[in-house]
């Protein structure tokens, strides 16, 4: 009886014990969250979502808060917020053209251009731009982002992939035709089209333009502002033998001269040093990127059977434009494919 009489009273307590605890649990209820009382997917509505932070990767925004948009085309070159690489090496602020403004350059800008194509004797380079902006204007003609703007550019290459492509009509449709060195279009409208407004040429590669379009000179050297200016002013140029002489019809007004510091800019962010410095198709890109809201880019890499040759040539050696040991192509490549999957261009491939 008595073993009995205090199993009872210990059951007796243990119940108590647990009506006690269960009691301070219940009056706490209110104030004290606990896992286990949680409706179903309380974990879920609180976890703390981690976004990886790659190269590449797309920003996510709220679905109530809208993209900034930069331009009236459906999709804007300078739109942020759409691909963390584009805006993380993307600098609006640079100018691609070199002008009165911009004419002093960053030191290690200015040594990184001299050595490009080193001279024996270098000419004083801010006498030499003095002169230069006394004859050409010296001032970009591109403004700032316009919202209200949709200004299309077309980028022309000058790939094999363009014969037989048919693009003439939809290269000509576009505001801004940018062509590269040679690239002839008589005869070949139909696939390159016929209309250009920029002509960017390096001084060996210059020829004469017709006069609505801009000469976007890339230079490469002090000796190469020295010729433009003086074959836009006195035409003496018979020192330089190596130089095109350029048509005196060639009004002042239609010459631009390609930013070193952009230049450099588009080595360091873009080409990331891969070869000696980027190839002028790069440097036309990268133009188009900073003054236009729209880019869309034709006669760029091999044709379909894998050849590297002009679209105005049969090229027995079709490999030989691909590894010239200045230029990366391959990682240029990746590039534009990268730039295109951002949304940043679009690409034509061609035939």
């Amino acid at each position: 009886v008595r073993c009995s009489r205090r199993i009872w009273v210990l059951l007796g307590s243990l119940v108590l014990v647990f009506l006690t605890s269960l009691f301070f649990s219940v009056s706490l209820r209110g104030g004290v969250s606990f896992n286990y009382l949680e409706p179903p997917g309380w974990e879920e509505s609180r976890r703390v979502k981690l976004v990886p932070n790659y190269v590449g990767a797309h920003r996510l925004t709220p679905p109530d808060t809208p993209l900034q948009k930069t331009c009236a085309c459906p999709r804007c070159v300078g739109d942020p917020g759409v691909s963390d690489w584009f805006d993380e090496n993307y600098d609006p602020d640079i100018s691609p053209v070199w002008t009165r403004d911009n004419i002093q350059l960053p030191s290690d800008v200015y040594y990184w251009w001299v050595m490009l194509q080193p001279q024996f004797k270098p000419h004083s380079i801010q006498q030499v731009l003095l002169r230069l902006f006394q004859v050409i204007p010296g001032r970009s003609p591109y403004g700032s982002w316009d919202p209200g703007r949709c200004l299309r550019c077309a980028v022309v290459g000058n790939s094999g992939n363009l014969r037989g492509a048919g693009y003439g009509a939809t290269i000509d449709g576009h505001n801004y035709i940018m062509r590269i060195n040679l690239a002839p279009t008589v005869g070949y409208e139909e696939d390159a089209g016929s209309h250009t407004t920029h002509h960017f040429m390096y001084p060996e590669s210059a020829k004469n333009l017709a006069a609505n379009v801009s000469f976007v000179l890339v230079p490469f050297k002090t000796l190469d502002l020295v010729w433009i200016t003086s074959a836009l002013s006195t035409g003496q140029i018979r020192f330089m033998l190596q130089y095109f002489p350029l048509s005196r019809s060639l009004s002042t007004t239609q010459v631009q001269i390609f930013n070193p510091a952009f230049f450099k800019y588009i080595h360091d962010h873009w080409t990331q040093h891969h070869g000696r410095y980027p190839s002028t198709g790069m440097l036309v890109l990268f133009f188009a990127l900073h003054v236009c809201d729209e880019v869309n880019v034709f006669g760029f890499g091999a044709d379909s059977r894998g050849n590297w040759h002009h679209y105005w040539e049969q090229n027995r050696y079709s490999g030989e434009f691909r590894k010239t040991g200045v230029h990366d192509a391959d990682y240029e490549a990746q590039i534009i494919q990268r730039l295109a999957k951002a949304g940043k261009i679009t690409v034509f491939p061609g035939k």
